[in-house]
């Protein structure tokens, strides 16, 4: 194959442009933004997931609070209830000493009651106070969460730029060379991920190996307009006053 020296050190400016859009398609698949926003993600799940634990245990204690309120405001109204009867000077005596044993018998009632509803109610604190951590740690997720999606758009977005940039040049270049010089540094470009490196100093700047003295002999009888490859790695071999040869 052949191709004007001068086009074929313009293969190196393509290969440019194609090693910058490799990079960004490799960064892009490879943010750690992505990483992070998956950890921070799971780290939210987990969170919600506590949030609405300690929102079912408050819940939970609330409706025991209320039931033992309802109880004890019972107890209190038989309390008073007695009392009234008592003061009423209705009861005979029997019927007197019946209220006097009932309402000892409530006073224990009440205070057992009494001390479980404080209990209760010092429970039902503590797992407000649980319910106001969650959510704040929930918050903090999320705005953490917030912050990296902003990140990751950012570096997208300037990936995209580059992208666009550089896709831009590549179509502006690629119509220059031959269709068959063309496939083949595309091929090989595909299968090694340079299709092409500058010889200089007797190396591929492609595969950065050195190639041997049968090669460089046969590269430097070669015509000027000859498509040199590597022996190495394929890559199309362009040939400078920095070659060596």
């Amino acid at each position: 194959m052949k191709a004007d020296p001068s086009l074929q050190r313009e293969l190196l400016d393509l290969a440019e442009i194609d090693a910058e859009l490799a990079r960004v398609a490799h960064r892009r698949r490879n943010l750690p933004e992505l990483a992070e926003i998956e950890g921070i993600e799971k780290t939210l799940r987990d969170k919600r997931d506590a949030l609405v634990t300690a929102q079912t245990s408050a819940s939970d204690l609330e409706r025991e609070v209320t039931r033992q309120e309802r109880e004890v405001d019972s107890v209190r109204a038989r309390v008073d209830r007695d009392r009234k009867l008592m003061e009423s000077g209705s009861a005979g005596a029997k019927q007197l000493t019946e209220l006097e044993h009932e309402l000892e018998t409530l006073a224990r009632r009440q205070q057992v009651l009494e001390d479980d509803q404080l209990e209760l109610m010092e429970r039902r604190e503590a797992a407000d106070i649980e319910v106001q951590r969650a959510a704040a740690e929930v918050d903090k997720a999320q705005q953490d969460l917030e912050d990296a999606v902003t990140r990751r758009d950012e570096v997208l977005a300037d990936l995209d730029a580059t992208q666009a940039r550089r896709d831009a040049d590549r179509g502006a270049l690629a119509p220059k060379f031959p269709e068959a010089l063309l496939q083949t540094y595309d091929r090989v470009r595909q299968q090694r991920g340079i299709g092409a490196g500058h010889l200089r100093a007797r190396q591929c700047g492609a595969c950065k190996l050195e190639l041997d003295r049968s090669q460089l002999s046969d590269i430097k009888n070669a015509a000027a307009d000859d498509v040199i490859t590597c022996e190495n790695c394929g890559a199309i071999l362009v040939r400078t006053g920095e070659s060596g040869l």
